[in-house]
């Protein structure tokens, strides 16, 4: 601002004197020296503009006119997200078996619409989101969920993402109960929390009792959940959501089209059609 203030003093002062810069002879004044008086006009008015511009741009934007910089950021948005919608649909159509092989899916495992959604069964969101969902899935037969378990509040998440995968291992279906169950029934209280170094272990503890009501081989998900299987999904659930910027729960590709935040059911059935 101050440097935008001595410009505009500078202009003003070249506009009114700077012509005595150029020795003009009174009597027999050439056509250079006009020439130069001129352009020292003209530079000193450009400046002027200029200054005047910087300094009025700001007071416009923010005391005239403060919705157009609404308006900007809004435009911005809709470019960024038309350029990651781009990469998601170039990534999903390239990679989609490597996405559905290892995740839990809920709802018509052979349907040809398919949603994914990053999500933590410890955020709030994610468990609103799920219920839109059942929503989603009670309207239309032709959907499937693909649970992509970002697991991102530590000993909160870990074990429950960990045994859902691990649940596919053994039954698909079992796998899609769990997740329901976990995403609808309290695996944690607020006496958990109080001792974090034992968390973790009480939440897996809530976890294998839900998959042994369910009817899934307790041992064996406790073995799968260290196996490779489910190594490799947590990786490709945290490497695609680096490459697509995913920094929260939860978030969905409908159709190949991105949805971050909690999405309500009427938009999804929209973005379905």
């Amino acid at each position: 601002m101050i440097w935008t203030i001595l410009v505009l003093v500078l202009a003003i002062a070249l506009f009114m004197f700077g012509g005595k810069l150029v020795k003009v002879d009174a009597k027999k004044p050439t056509s250079g020296a006009m020439i130069g008086k001129k352009v020292i006009k003209l530079v000193a008015v450009l400046l002027m503009m200029g200054a005047v511009c910087r300094l009025y741009t700001p007071y416009y934007l923010t005391s005239v006119n403060p919705a157009i910089l609404q308006e900007m950021v809004e435009s911005m948005q809709e470019q960024q997200n038309a350029e990651k919608n781009k990469k998601i649909r170039k990534h999903v159509r390239a990679n989609a078996d490597t996405l559905i092989a290892d995740a839990p899916v809920m709802g018509n495992a052979e349907a040809k619409n398919t949603i994914y959604v990053w999500t933590d069964f410890s955020c709030p969101y994610c468990r609103r989101v799920h219920g839109e969902l059942d929503r989603v899935m009670a309207e239309r037969d032709d959907v499937r969920v693909v649970i992509k378990n970002f697991s991102i509040h530590g000993p909160l998440s870990d074990a429950p993402a960990k045994a859902t995968i691990a649940a596919k291992l053994q039954n698909p279906e079992k796998a899609s109960a769990l997740v329901d169950m976990l995403m609808t029934r309290d695996y944690y209280s607020r006496d958990d929390m109080k001792d974090q170094a034992k968390l973790g272990e009480k939440v897996e503890k809530k976890v294998l009792e839900f998959a042994k009501e369910i009817g899934l081989d307790v041992e064996t998900l406790k073995k799968d959940m260290k196996g490779e299987v489910v190594a490799r999904e947590m990786k490709n659930v945290r490497d695609m959501a680096r490459e697509f910027d995913i920094s929260g729960t939860p978030f969905l590709i409908v159709n190949e089209q991105a949805f971050p935040g909690a999405v309500p059911a009427d938009q999804i059935l929209e973005a379905l059609k």
